[in-house]
C-alpha cells in the first residue's frame, strides 16, 4: 500500500538558525520542508516544488516579501502564513489584504507555528479531502450565488475573486443569513486556534469581503455590523438597523 504523501511546507525565511528550528519540529510533526532564504530562491523553491503552504518572513534581505506574497496571489499559489516582528502591525494588515492566510509574530513557539500549519491546510483543502462527499448546495442570495461545492462566488457581473478565508467568512454567513454572529464566535468557527487571534482580525477580512462585494456591484446581501455584538448577512437592499 502506497506511503500518503506529506504536506510540503516552503520556509522563506533568512534566519538559518530559525530554518533548522522549525523544519526540525516540522518534519516530527509529518511535514516535508523545503528552504529559501530570499526572495530570488522562494520563486525558484516555488516553481520547482509542489507546495502545499509557504511561511512568509515579509523582512526578506533582497526584496519585499509582501512584493513575493502579491505574486503569489495573482498567480494563485499555496495558502501563506506570512512572519512579521513585534512592531510590525501594518505589514501584517498590508500581508491580510494582500490574501495572506494567517500570521505568526516573532518570537513564536515551533508547536505554534505547527498548528497553524495544520489549521490553514484544513481550512484551505479541497473539500473532498475533507471526507464530505456529495455536491454542495448552491446557495442564491440577491444578487450572489455561493456555489460551495466549486468554492466560487459569482454576481451578475461574473466571478468575484476571493483568498480562502474570505470565502469560508462569506460562506459561513451565507448558510445562516439574518444571524449575528460575534467575533469570537467567527474565529472559533473559521480561525482554529482562535486563542491566538486578535478579534481584528475578523474585522478586517469583513472589511475586505465588503469591498470586493462593493466593487463588483453587489447591493444585497451586505454584510452588517451590529454594533456590540457582531455581524450578519443581510438578503435585503435596506437591512435594519
Amino acid at each position: 500500500m502506497p506511503a500518503t504523501r506529506r504536506p510540503v511546507v516552503a520556509l522563506i525565511e533568512d534566519e538559518p538558525d530559525l530554518v533548522a528550528m522549525s523544519r526540525a519540529y516540522l518534519e516530527r510533526e509529518g511535514f516535508a520542508v523545503v528552504s529559501a532564504h530570499d526572495v530570488r530562491s522562494a520563486r525558484a523553491v516555488l516553481r520547482g516544488h509542489p507546495v502545499d503552504l509557504a511561511v512568509l518572513d515579509l523582512g526578506l534581505p533582497d526584496g519585499n516579501g509582501l512584493d513575493l506574497l502579491r505574486g503569489m496571489r495573482d498567480e494563485d499559489g499555496p495558502p501563506v502564513i506570512i512572519v512579521t516582528g513585534r512592531g510590525e502591525e501594518t505589514d501584517r494588515v498590508l500581508g491580510l489584504e494582500l490574501g495572506a492566510d494567517d500570521y505568526v509574530v516573532k518570537p513564536f513557539s515551533q508547536r505554534e507555528l505547527a498548528a497553524r500549519v495544520r489549521a490553514v491546510l484544513r481550512r484551505t483543502a479541497p473539500r473532498e479531502d475533507r471526507g464530505k462527499a456529495g455536491r454542495r448546495p448552491v446557495l442564491r442570495l440577491g444578487d450572489l450565488v455561493v456555489d460551495t461545492g466549486a468554492r466560487q462566488v459569482r454576481s451578475v457581473g461574473g466571478p468575484i475573486a476571493f483568498t480562502p478565508r474570505e470565502y469560508a467568512l462569506l460562506e459561513f454567513l451565507s448558510a445562516s443569513p439574518g444571524q449575528t454572529f460575534s467575533p469570537g464566535q467567527l474565529l472559533e468557527r473559521l480561525w482554529e486556534g482562535a486563542d491566538w487571534q486578535d478579534p481584528a482580525t475578523v474585522t478586517e477580512h469583513v472589511y475586505r469581503v465588503r469591498r470586493k462585494l462593493l466593487a463588483a456591484g453587489v447591493g444585497a446581501p451586505r454584510i452588517t455590523t451590529v454594533r456590540g455584538f457582531g455581524y450578519r448577512l443581510d438578503v435585503a437592499d435596506d437591512p435594519p438597523g
